[in-house]
């Protein structure tokens, strides 16, 4: 038998269907603590099971995370860099935590906003330094969107092979499995942000030269 909370996932899933993955990711994009691995690797059992399509599951949770990251950016907006420092505790974020995002955000741009979306933490606070600075919304949005179907189908993955492959399913499955995704994820980023600053600093040599 399947695992009691895993169980209750799988069939709440089931029972919400897409829409109901849209909503979870939506949340899980926000501020608020609902991480992703309890969502998504269920949804992929579903998958596996013939419940559902994978390319639907995946849009689903990539549409809910944008538009979690949505509100998250128009928050932003709204209260300015003051009033969000001042009060992130009430969002659940630490100052110290916003702080660091900020500045990743302000020295990588674009990137960030990408590379943000596959890290732990940095997933949930990324909005918030984009709509600080009000980077355009369509390239939020793009790079959002992209970040986040990586990591969506990375989870349905795990959730499909396991729903395939594991005769017994627990919640421990899950989550260890999500922690190996994450620190392969690691030195994946660690490359893609090697080639965005090698790309940067070429730019820069260019430009230097084109200057003189």
């Amino acid at each position: 038998m399947l695992d009691s909370l895993i169980t209750w996932l799988v069939e709440t899933i089931s029972q919400l269907g897409y829409p109901g993955i849209v909503v979870l990711m939506a949340i899980e994009s926000s501020v608020f603590p609902l991480p992703s691995e309890i969502v998504m690797p269920p949804a992929g059992v579903l998958v596996a099971q013939g419940r559902m399509s994978g390319v639907l599951v995946v849009a689903a949770g990539t549409v809910g995370s944008i538009l979690g990251a949505l509100a998250n950016y128009a928050l932003a907006v709204w209260l300015g860099r003051p009033l969000l420092h001042r009060y992130s505790r009430y969002f659940l974020v630490r100052e110290a935590s916003l702080t660091r995002s900020e500045a990743f955000f302000v020295r990588h741009g674009e990137i960030a906003t990408f590379v943000g979306r596959l890290l732990p933490v940095f997933r949930h606070l990324i909005s918030l330094p984009a709509g600080i600075s009000r980077m355009n919304l369509g390239r939020f949005v793009i790079y959002t969107g992209l970040g986040a179907a990586v990591w969506c189908s990375v989870l349905t993955g795990i959730g499909w092979y396991l729903g395939r492959h594991a005769a017994v399913l627990q919640n421990e499955d899950f989550r260890r499995y999500g922690t190996w995704a994450g620190l392969i994820m690691l030195p994946i980023l660690a490359v893609i942000i090697g080639v965005y600053a090698l790309i940067q600093r070429r730019r820069r040599q260019r430009q230097g030269s084109e200057a003189t």
